[in-house]
């Protein structure tokens, strides 16, 4: 379809760190912004929020509590906002959406992925959900100043 998105290079510098911070365990947050419906979408904020997996399993897997997921709703809402995708690392893993990913994600966020190999985060990817729900589809991530 052609999704793309915009995301200032300190949201992207602040979610890198988040995914340096977390390491080996997986970071997950959400991303604000306005939301149009259309493509471009700008994701112009990010929320930090608590890997709610504990143990082993946060190495690989993540998960948001619905009282995140409620407070980031509310907080997009005060700042006249949208809730438009939630960004998660993978540690010493490529910055591309799993099995898991796929079986917990809603069509109509933005998905950004960071790579974080041995401590250091690399690649940055952006994905959206098929319409019917079977894969991802890259979007084109722009970091903008």
């Amino acid at each position: 379809m052609g999704w793309r998105v915009l995301v200032p290079d300190a949201v992207v510098a602040a979610v890198k760190a988040e995914a340096e911070a977390a390491y080996p365990y997986e970071c997950c947050g959400f991303l604000l912004g306005p939301d149009g419906g259309a493509s471009p979408r700008a994701a112009t904020e990010m929320i930090a929020v608590k890997n709610e997996r504990e143990g082993d399993p946060a190495r690989r897997r993540f998960a948001i509590g619905p009282a995140d997921f409620l407070a980031a709703e509310r907080e997009a809402e005060a700042q006249g906002l949208d809730v438009v995708g939630i960004y998660h690392s993978h540690p010493d893993h490529p910055a591309a959406p799993s099995g898991t990913d796929l079986e917990q994600a809603f069509p109509w966020y933005t998905y950004i992925i960071v790579a974080v190999d041995k401590g250091a985060a690399g690649e940055v990817t952006a994905w959206r959900l098929a319409g019917n729900r079977g894969a991802f589809e890259p979007e084109e991530i722009e970091v903008t100043p």
